[in-house]
C-alpha cells in the first residue's frame, strides 16, 4: 500500500504527531481541523467563526493535495455543545458546499476538543485525476 503525506505551510500546522492529510488509493484523508490561527489561538466569532476557519484550513490542505472542497465525499463534525451549536455551525457549513451535492456527514457531540475549540471537522475527498 502506497500513501503520500500532505503538508502545506498555507494551512495551520498539525498540533501534534499527525499529518495534515494522507493521500491513498485516490482519496485524500484530512485530519481534524479546529478554528484556530497558525499561532494556535482560537478565532473569534464563536462556533460560526471557528467553523469558517476550520473549513478554510481544510480547503487549503485539500488544494495542496490536488483536490478541493468540491471533491469532498464524507465529513465528520465534532461539537462540544451539539444542542447549542449545531444550527450555527450548520448555517456556515452549508455555504462551503454545493446545495445539491452535499457530502455525506456525521455530526456528534464530544466532551472536549483541543485548545478549548467548539468544533472540529475532518473529511475524505476524491482526487479528481485519480
Amino acid at each position: 500500500m502506497t500513501k503520500e503525506v500532505v503538508f502545506t505551510f498555507d494551512a495551520v500546522p498539525p498540533l501534534t504527531t499527525f499529518s495534515q492529510a494522507i493521500i491513498s488509493k485516490g482519496f485524500v484523508y484530512v485530519s481534524g481541523n479546529i478554528g484556530c490561527t497558525s499561532e494556535f489561538m482560537i478565532v473569534e466569532g464563536g462556533v460560526q467563526g471557528q467553523t469558517i476557519a476550520a473549513l478554510e484550513n481544510m480547503d487549503k490542505i485539500l488544494k495542496a493535495a490536488g483536490s478541493g472542497l468540491q471533491h469532498v465525499v464524507k465529513v465528520n463534525v465534532y461539537l462540544t455543545n451539539l444542542t447549542r451549536d449545531f444550527s450555527d455551525m450548520n448555517s456556515v457549513y452549508i455555504t462551503f458546499f454545493e446545495e445539491n451535492a452535499m457530502p455525506a456527514r456525521t455530526c456528534v457531540g464530544v466532551a472536549s476538543l483541543p485548545l478549548g475549540a467548539s468544533v472540529e471537522i475532518e473529511c475524505v475527498a476524491e482526487l479528481p485525476d485519480a
